[in-house]
């Protein structure tokens, strides 16, 4: 599903500003943390970016769900269970976990995020 090009605009341009990286990294498929290189200190600056760019209120938890990912009722041998994947899946709609579904390993959660994703959340959050 496409985003908008107008939030795709904002969303790059907080990433460009929070993460030092050059707009043509900034691409709808680039993973925040593998092509991107963002770590946890940096998406609380991508978050409070965003809030102010679209004036909405991102609760951290939403685009990182750390209970299911370290809750004994969904990891099983460092991998989520399909438990697990059916309450991700339940609490990001707006993200493709079709790739992290194949090798659902703990560890490469954090890989897992896209712009596109990120933008889709947002405009989740706008509408």
């Amino acid at each position: 599903m496409p985003v908008s090009e107008d939030v795709f605009t904002k969303v790059q341009a907080a990433l460009i500003d929070a993460l030092g990286v050059d707009d043509s990294d900034v691409t709808e498929n680039a993973t925040m943390v593998g092509d991107l290189g963002a770590e946890s200190i940096d998406f609380l600056d991508i978050v409070f970016k965003l809030e102010k760019a679209f004036g909405i209120k991102i609760a951290t938890e939403d685009l990182f769900p750390k209970d299911i990912l370290t809750d004994s009722n969904f990891i099983q041998d460092g991998k989520v269970t399909a438990t697990g994947l059916a309450e991700l899946k339940k609490r990001m709609p707006w993200a493709n976990l079709s790739k992290f579904e194949q090798n659902p390993r703990v560890q490469d959660f954090g890989d897992l995020l896209t712009v596109s994703d990120l933008c889709r959340y947002v405009e989740s959050k706008l509408a």
